[in-house]
């Protein structure tokens, strides 16, 4: 898995909703969370609906919120609709998976922040609370409620 102050491999995905999807486009807008997961990993299940909180509920100059499926599409729509996701959502093919291979995925969900320059900032896979609440800090969101009991970590 790539850590913080490595370079971000370029990540080039077909996407029959929007065309092309380009990391290197995306940074133009500013920072890119990129997420990798599968519909059936549990902790995959466990943590989108919090990456949810942070893509809405977030304050000035939050990141663009990629999620990388390693799903087909039908899979990966049910998914999205089960746990009312709207972020975007690509499909890494495979059997290649170019991209999870190029960021190094061994589990999932993996998660990476992207700066607009291009280099990794933040890196984790699994839950990890902690790495969650700095993106909240960092953005301005609120990802965790009171009555939210969170492990500090789970893994993929």
């Amino acid at each position: 898995m790539l850590q913080p102050g490595s370079a971000a491999p370029e990540i080039e995905i077909a996407d029959s909703a929007t065309g092309n999807f380009t990391l290197s486009e995306a940074r133009k807008r500013g920072a890119v969370m990129v997420v990798f997961f599968k519909v059936s990993c549990p902790t995959c299940q466990f943590t989108m609906p919090f990456l949810e909180r942070l893509a809405s509920g977030r304050n000035g100059d939050a990141p663009q919120l990629i999620a990388i499926s390693q799903d087909n599409a039908a899979d990966t729509g049910k998914f999205r609709q089960r746990f009312g996701l709207s972020f975007p959502m690509l499909i890494d093919p495979g059997p290649s998976y170019a991209a999870s291979k190029a960021y190094g995925i061994t589990h999932v969900p993996s998660v990476f922040l992207v700066e607009a320059d291009g280099l990794i900032s933040l890196s984790f896979d699994g839950f990890e609370k902690r790495g969650l609440e700095e993106l909240a800090r960092r953005f301005g969101a609120k990802i965790f409620s009171f009555c939210d009991f969170v492990p500090a970590h789970r893994p993929g």
